[in-house]
């Protein structure tokens, strides 16, 4: 994964053979892409969604539908909205909400979590 400067604030990232822009809004920005933070969101939403779904599917569960919305409180919490549509049982449900707590960027989130920085410094040329 790769991260490439693009005009004012605007960022390319580049995935394997995927390829996405991250921005901010304007004034600050251009607006032409979702900020860090709602790409952020997006990855946790869409984890706990694929984490419910493969769930449901490997026990056989008439899941319909899964829903996540996601968004950061005042306080900077995050909070997930999850809709479940389909014949479910009350501990299929409770079974559910229990997987969605564990997809793996909820973990990464809510664990011990350490960054490190590797700074390269390259002097322009003819220097």
């Amino acid at each position: 994964m790769s991260v490439r400067e693009g005009r004012r604030l605007a960022r390319t990232i580049a995935i394997g053979p995927h390829s996405m822009t991250a921005d901010e809004p304007e004034p600050i920005s251009s607006d032409t892409g979702p900020t860090p933070g709602e790409l952020l969101l997006a990855a946790l939403g869409s984890c706990t969604s694929m984490a419910v779904r493969a769930f449901a599917d490997r026990h056989g569960w008439r899941l319909h539908h899964v829903d996540v919305d996601v968004h950061f409180e005042p306080q900077g919490q995050i909070v997930k909205n999850i809709r479940l549509a389909g014949d479910l049982e009350p501990a299929q449900v409770e079974r559910l909400l229990a997987v969605a707590g564990r997809c793996p960027v909820h973990r990464l989130l809510t664990g011990d979590v350490s960054v490190t920085t590797v700074p390269t410094v390259v002097a322009p040329a003819g220097r």
